[in-house]
């Protein structure tokens, strides 16, 4: 994903309120967001080639999400798919700090990644290009292609934006991360970051929705968390210059059952 936005047990009623974009080339495949049928108790979509996630959860809460880290052309000797991190975490039953652990010494086998994950009551970043393992607080938090909360434009402006809807009701802020999500400003060349990629490119990647034709946003996800009971996730797809392509809307119980035992059916269109 590219930009995620969150907060974390900031609003009264959802512990975790996450609104998301995945940019990728539109020619990679990948699968909509689904129940997994190798892990039945995973949400979220696939990477076809390699089989991991960008964005996953759980129904027994488990949270994980992972970002690339832009710092110039993508080096091409890293063996190993970012979306191993957070399938593996969704997979596992390792506390959020302990499977970050068990990631850092093979954290150089990866391209450059910002990585989240949660349980039902913490929540902790990693990225191989920062300086270790950091516990989020209580509050809002945005990632783009660097480490958490590094104020580019879109996640400064999207901070703010969510922060404004930590008290609204269900419809609303759903409809509300969605107007954030799908926000085509161009930032202006003074606030840009210079990541090694060119000052046309970095102004191509600085609105929250990326519409070019060959890469950009493939995909917008609202996922909220109520309570300890249930869980709303969704995803809607998009091709090139962002042209709609489909919506997944499921509604599904968070519980504490042993993993494997739920199954699709378990859940219900929103």
């Amino acid at each position: 994903m590219c930009l995620i936005l969150l907060a974390w047990r900031a609003h009264p009623e959802f512990p975790l309120v996450f609104a998301g974009n995945r940019d990728e080339a539109y020619e990679r495949p990948s699968t909509a967001a689904d129940f997994w049928l190798d892990a039945p108790d995973i949400f979220g979509g696939r990477d076809v080639e390699h089989r991991g996630t960008w964005l996953g959860v759980t129904t027994s809460g488990r949270f994980a999400a992972v970002t690339n880290y832009r710092d110039g052309p993508a080096a091409r000797d890293a063996p190993r798919s970012r979306g191993e991190l957070t399938a593996e975490f969704l997979r596992g039953n390792a506390a959020p700090r302990a499977y970050l652990e068990s990631v850092v010494p093979a954290a150089g086998q990866f391209r450059g990644f910002s990585l989240l994950v949660a349980d039902r009551e913490r929540l902790y970043s990693l990225s191989n290009r920062g300086s270790g393992i950091e516990e989020l607080p209580a509050g809002v938090h945005g990632l783009s292609n660097h480490l958490p909360n590094t104020p580019w434009p879109k996640v400064a402006r999207g901070k703010q934006r969510v922060s404004a809807l930590l008290k609204a009701g269900e419809a609303e802020l759903i409809g509300g991360l969605f107007d954030i999500l799908s926000d085509r400003t161009v930032a202006p060349d003074a606030e840009l970051p210079d990541t090694g990629v060119g000052l046309q490119r970095e102004r191509e990647l600085s609105p929250a929705f990326v519409a070019g034709d060959r890469y950009g946003t493939r995909a917008s996800t609202v996922l909220l968390v109520h309570g300890k009971s249930e869980a709303t996730f969704i995803e809607r797809r998009f091709g090139p210059l962002g042209a709609p392509l489909g919506e997944t809307a499921r509604r599904f119980p968070i519980h504490m059952r042993a993993r494997g035992r739920t199954t699709k059916a378990a859940g219900q269109d929103v």
